[in-house]
């Protein structure tokens, strides 16, 4: 198959890994990016062998660029991505899908009335460690699902990130930064979400910035920062959901799922491997026990998901990173949200098929059906 030819919008820090994605597999290839400082554009087109610098409207509208790449701020996600798609353009973008639903439901209708396909991270769903409590859930070894929890907490992404603005304006907060993870991953392992109630609090109206090179800058808080929610799934599974910037120390279980057997472990969702652990009902010790994880997926890293869009593009596999699953984690967070403000339910209206199990050995391409198209 020839590669899908990948413009990358945002030359910021996470970009590295997607332009080493794109020299590391065969499926993507680098021919342009852009960022609005053009000096940090360069830096990166040179670096990693990129033949060209263009401006953004330029790279949108480059007859050799195949998909559009989004890793800006989440609050342009979704902007660039109905810009990307209106220039005839695949769309990938880092999480979310975009900082609001109504912009989410735009972007998947617009690809939709264009006959363009949309990827949204996070792509770690694609790795041994949730594909591996995948099989432990499918074979049915904790029986049948009951319930989840997944908690992630910290206090502030202030205390460390050079340029922390973002995480606190529209699109951002604990819930839109961090909740996609645990989200994709439960959507992964359980299924759709039907309904969702939350709660939220936003204890401090600015933060003060701890890390280099603006310690001691005030920035405003325009989101919640301490988000919690209960989830139902179509299934009839239950779970809880907890995100927060105000967090100091912790010692909650990070994720489990609850099942008539026993319980999983569930590995990091902010990685791709990991060793899931269970503890069933039968076990003679009662203790817990380590999942062998046999999968072999070679080279798993973030950029994965422009791997899976490509060849959704030019063979008959399946797209687990689909805009479909990414509006329905961001229908279930607006959702969280708004039920924290009306103090009721909210019942999702989008709803996404459980994406299907990856085949051991992807990226390799002989694990992709129709690679060869």
């Amino acid at each position: 198959m020839e590669p899908a030819s990948i413009g990358i919008v945002g030359c910021g820090a996470i970009s590295d890994v997607y332009f080493e994605a794109c020299e590391r597999f065969d499926a993507i290839d680098a021919v342009a990016c852009a960022d609005l400082d053009e000096g940090l554009a360069e830096s990166k087109a040179e670096e990693y062998g990129v033949p060209r610098v263009l401006p953004t409207d330029d790279l949108l509208s480059d007859p050799e660029v195949d998909v559009v790449a989004v890793l800006t701020p989440p609050a342009s996600h979704g902007e660039l991505m109905l810009a990307a798609l209106r220039a005839g353009k695949h769309a990938y973008t880092e999480k979310p899908l975009a900082p609001t639903r109504e912009q989410g439901e735009e972007v998947i209708e617009t690809a939709a009335e264009q006959g363009l396909t949309v990827g949204v991270a996070p792509d770690t769903v694609l790795g041994t460690g949730i594909q591996t409590c995948r099989d432990v859930i499918d074979d049915g070894v904790i029986g049948d699902p009951v319930g989840a929890v997944a908690f992630w907490s910290n206090h502030g992404h202030e205390r460390w990130h050079p340029n922390p603005d973002g995480f606190y304006r529209e699109g951002g907060g604990p819930l839109f930064d961090m909740g996609p993870y645990y989200l994709t991953s439960l959507v992964t392992l359980l299924g759709p979400i039907r309904s969702v109630a939350g709660t939220s609090k936003t204890p401090l109206s600015e933060r003060e910035i701890a890390s280099e090179p603006r310690r001691g800058e005030r920035i405003p808080v325009e989101v919640p920062t301490h988000e919690t929610a209960v989830l139902t799934f179509e299934s009839g599974a239950t779970g809880t959901l907890l995100t927060s910037f105000d967090v100091w120390e912790s010692e909650l279980p990070g994720f489990e799922i609850y099942g008539t057997e026993g319980t999983l472990s569930v590995t990091n969702p902010n990685r791709f491997d990991g060793t899931p652990r269970v503890h069933l009902r039968d076990d003679d010790e009662g203790e817990w026990r380590e999942v062998t994880v046999d999968r072999r997926h070679p080279g798993q890293q973030r950029g994965l998901g422009l791997v899976d869009l490509a060849h959704s593009l030019s063979s008959d596999w399946e797209h687990r990173t689909s805009g479909e699953v990414g509006y329905h984690v961001l229908e279930a967070m607006a959702g969280i949200r708004d039920s924290a403000g009306e103090g009721e339910y909210v019942e999702l209206s989008a709803q996404c098929d459980r994406p299907a199990p990856v085949p051991d050995g992807f990226p390799a391409v002989d694990a992709v059906p129709g690679s060869e198209k």
